[in-house]
């Protein structure tokens, strides 16, 4: 298990990215949270096992149907033990 930090840019607020992450992340088995920036961006904190994680990023790259996803960043970040997946903000 491990835990990652996805940073997603482009037209993502508004149209229902956060909610339909956090969908495709309990989908998955992932736990951690996702919420929108100010700067327009969403954030996502992740842990789960490398291809769960892998997934959940190559899902991010092409978000839901209205999204118009620019850039997708991922960093690893120390091991988050998560609870569930929630949506802040």
């Amino acid at each position: 298990m491990k835990t990652i930090r996805i940073r997603v840019t482009g037209k993502v607020q508004g149209v229902f990215y956060r909610k339909t992450a956090k969908d495709r992340a309990i989908e998955l088995g992932v736990t951690g949270w996702v919420r929108n920036e100010d700067d327009g961006s969403v954030t996502i904190e992740a842990t789960g096992d490398p291809e769960q994680l892998i997934n959940l990023v190559a899902w991010c790259a092409d978000g839901p149907p209205r999204a118009i996803v620019e850039d997708v960043k991922v960093e690893n970040i120390p091991f988050q033990d998560f609870p569930h997946f929630m949506s802040e903000r």
